[in-house]
């Protein structure tokens, strides 16, 4: 196996965040499991790793991080919002 290096961390922690976020399949349930609480705990962690890195990271490894984060929070805010706008048509008297 080979040694892991700091791209395939960023690559495992976005994996992780995007099944929370629930677009893409749990691969070892075969089924969307979405679960923002721990998609934005991992999208946090994955910014303190930024935070703790800086400065020590190549200009590329810099540049996938701050792209990866941006995508994933993005991502995050829609899919929160998605969840609330549902949540508050439930809860609307028909």
């Amino acid at each position: 196996m080979a040694k892991p290096d700091f791209v395939s961390v960023i690559y495992f922690f976005a994996t992780i965040a995007l099944q929370h976020l629930g677009v893409v399949k749990n691969p070892l349930t075969d089924k969307v499991e979405k679960n923002l609480n721990l998609a934005k705990y991992t999208i946090d962690t994955l910014d303190l790793i930024n935070e703790k890195t800086k400065g020590n990271l190549t200009k590329e490894e810099e540049s996938l991080i701050s792209s990866t984060l941006s995508d994933l929070k993005l991502t995050y805010v829609k899919e929160k919002e998605r969840e609330e706008s549902e949540s508050k048509a439930e809860e609307k008297p028909s």
